[in-house]
């Protein structure tokens, strides 16, 4: 289950007029279980106006320095984010669960020269920006393009942080702004990209063959673009690495969450196996999905977005069937596997047991 702690906030300050950056200060006896791998996020948790919130954000901050610092973008109505923006300040506390998800991949210790790029889209560079830090500190001989995707100059998160890794590592580390709302001079740069861009950009800046890996973070569409376009390219499907940032349900996603919840089963037996422990109730037909009916049977269980993106909550299934509603984070391997987020998860059988143990 996700153990929270409560940690002082050791400095929380604006970075653009709608982003709020958060530092840690980790206990010297958390540091162990506050390790993490460039790429993962910290789950947080706050009562907010009564209600108990969650919410997952990119570390983007290196390991190498110590150091544990997100970056929360305000969104419109969202309620732990605006409260990051206008309530925090250096001092207060939050608890906060250690790092965790599977974004990301080691350093290499060989010290090859590796090729690597990263695409984001706003606040997506959090992620990237840990990847990139770590990868160029580690890999004395890497190299790093990244393509960054924002509205305008201004809305540029960690754009001074960027131009001093460039300058840091001036033969190693190349940036290229795309600007969907201000115009620059060299057309290739303004507007999101598209096939028409991606195939511009495999033609002359990308060497797709020769690109160990790629890292993209961003809206699903854009993600899988970039992704199919670096492949026909020439590169490693398996080396195109992705995190999403889901914004609102497609059409396709509705088409599906209506079709699991067209075969969900009411009144259903469930065990829950966490901790070695064993908890069981029956799920009725107040709960469309596994972890809401779990929590509201007084189950302690992990999650934080409770839309299917942040694999918090990832459990395998020991018997008996659900319905996935939609699926951001888990791969084809792993379903094949039996793993499922309960909290997307429509039961589809009269019994069901999963472990979160595994």
């Amino acid at each position: 289950m996700n153990t929270f702690h409560n940690i002082t906030l050791s400095q929380v300050y604006k970075e653009t007029e709608d982003t709020t950056v958060i530092a840690f200060d980790v206990p010297q006896e958390l540091k162990e279980e506050f390790n993490y791998r460039p790429g993962q996020f910290l789950t947080l948790r706050a009562i907010i106006n009564g209600e108990d919130l969650r919410r997952s954000y990119s570390l983007c901050s290196s390991p190498l320095d110590d150091e544990w610092k997100v970056a929360v973008k305000e969104i419109f109505e969202g309620k732990f984010s605006t409260y990051v923006n206008r309530k925090l300040k250096t001092g207060d506390v939050l608890q906060v669960a250690a790092p965790s998800g599977d974004f990301g991949i080691e350093a290499d210790d060989k010290n090859e020269a590796k090729n690597y790029i990263a695409f984001a889209a706003g606040s997506g560079i959090t992620p990237m920006l840990s990847i990139i830090k770590t990868h160029l500190a580690s890999e004395p001989n890497a190299k790093f393009k990244l393509f960054y995707l924002n509205r305008t100059v201004k809305s540029i998160i960690f754009k001074e942080e960027i131009e001093a890794l460039k300058n840091m590592y001036l033969s190693r580390f190349e940036v290229f702004y795309f600007l969907s709302r201000e115009r620059r001079d060299i057309p290739l740069f303004n507007g999101r990209f598209d096939q028409e861009k991606m195939q511009a950009l495999t033609q002359t800046l990308i060497n797709a063959p020769h690109t160990d890996h790629a890292f993209i973070c961003g809206p699903e569409e854009m993600i899988f673009l970039i992704r199919d376009e670096l492949v026909a390219a020439g590169m490693k499907k398996e080396n195109v690495h992705f995190e999403l940032f889901v914004s609102g349900l497609s059409d396709a996603d509705k088409a599906r969450a209506a079709a699991a919840l067209e075969k969900k089963v009411d009144g259903v037996d469930v065990t829950i196996i966490d901790g070695s422990k064993e908890f069981h109730f029956v799920l009725g037909k107040d709960f469309d999905n596994l972890l809401d009916g779990a929590i509201n049977a007084g189950a302690d269980l992990p999650y934080a977005c409770k839309g299917g993106v942040c694999s918090t909550c990832k459990c395998k299934l020991v018997e008996g069937s659900v319905e996935m509603k939609v699926n951001y984070a888990l791969t084809d391997e792993e379903v094949e596997k039996g793993f499922v987020l309960s909290c997307v998860s429509v039961p589809t059988s009269k019994k069901l047991v999963v472990n979160y143990d595994v």
